[in-house]
């Protein structure tokens, strides 16, 4: 169904993390341990956000998603603007791979590095409350569908930044705000107005209030809402994702 080419690409970009698994994968892990000890330690059993539901349950799949998201982006991003500093982006242009070959190679990548993380902090966090399986499926359509546009909104921060100082603005004025404004930890059923408003703007609120959804079959928003949102998103940024490398976007000079 694939090239060779797409297949040596998705092996490379999948091998370039993991080869740093301490960096990548371990290190996210320690950082949603400590918001789980902190947050838990504080709130643990002052506030119920869903009725049964203890508050460390509720922040676990919060901290899972996202740390998938996070790293799902990290790795089709940082992967990018490293080979356009060091000149080697050239031999994934000059191989006969289509633009949807490429897209798809370094969204898989990512996909895999979220979900490892994501699975990594999941089996970490799990010991410290009692999680049920309401809607199994949910849990993984939205992992994947989430990792899956984190991964592509990483190939198009990546092909836009000219260099390192640009992602992190990418990264730190967008993807940290949108993930931390999303519910990880709190409903937004507790914020006022605005604040309220804003969280329905966000696409991020749908992933992770629908992933939360398959843990205890309640949730801020309908699924299928959430799912239709999502979907919508992600089908919009495939096009641009794919559109700037058509173009060949800040990728030939």
């Amino acid at each position: 169904m694939f090239s060779v080419g797409f297949q040596t690409l998705f092996y490379k970009e999948t091998l370039r993390f993991w080869k740093v698994a301490t960096q990548t994968v371990a290190a996210p892990i320690l950082t949603a341990m400590l918001y789980l000890l902190i947050f838990g330690h504080v709130l643990e059993g002052k506030l119920e956000v869903y009725p049964g539901v203890s508050y460390t349950a509720f922040l676990i799949p919060g901290l899972v998603m996202m740390s998938v998201l996070q790293n799902a982006f990290a790795n089709a991003s940082s992967s990018l603007i490293q080979s356009k500093i060091t000149g080697n982006l050239v031999f994934i242009l000059l191989p006969p791979l289509s633009h949807w070959e490429i897209i798809s190679a370094y969204v898989l990548a990512s996909v895999v590095r979220g979900l490892a993380v994501g699975a990594g902090v999941f089996v970490i966090t799990a010991w410290f409350a009692h999680l049920s399986f309401v809607a199994p499926l949910w849990i993984i359509v939205f992992a994947v569908l989430g990792a899956a546009i984190l991964g592509t909104m990483g190939v198009i921060a990546g092909v836009w930044a000219e260099k390192f100082d640009q992602l992190a603005m990418f990264q730190n004025f967008l993807i940290m705000p949108a993930t931390f404004l999303a519910g990880v930890f709190y409903s937004i059923k507790s914020l006022p107005p605005f604040w309220l408003a804003v969280s329905h703007v966000n696409p991020f609120f749908y992933m992770i209030d629908g992933f939360r959804y398959g843990f205890f079959g309640q949730s801020d928003i309908a699924p299928w809402t959430s799912l239709a949102v999502v979907s919508v998103f992600f089908v919009v940024l495939a096009s641009v994702a794919v559109n700037l490398l058509r173009r060949g976007y800040n990728l030939r000079h």
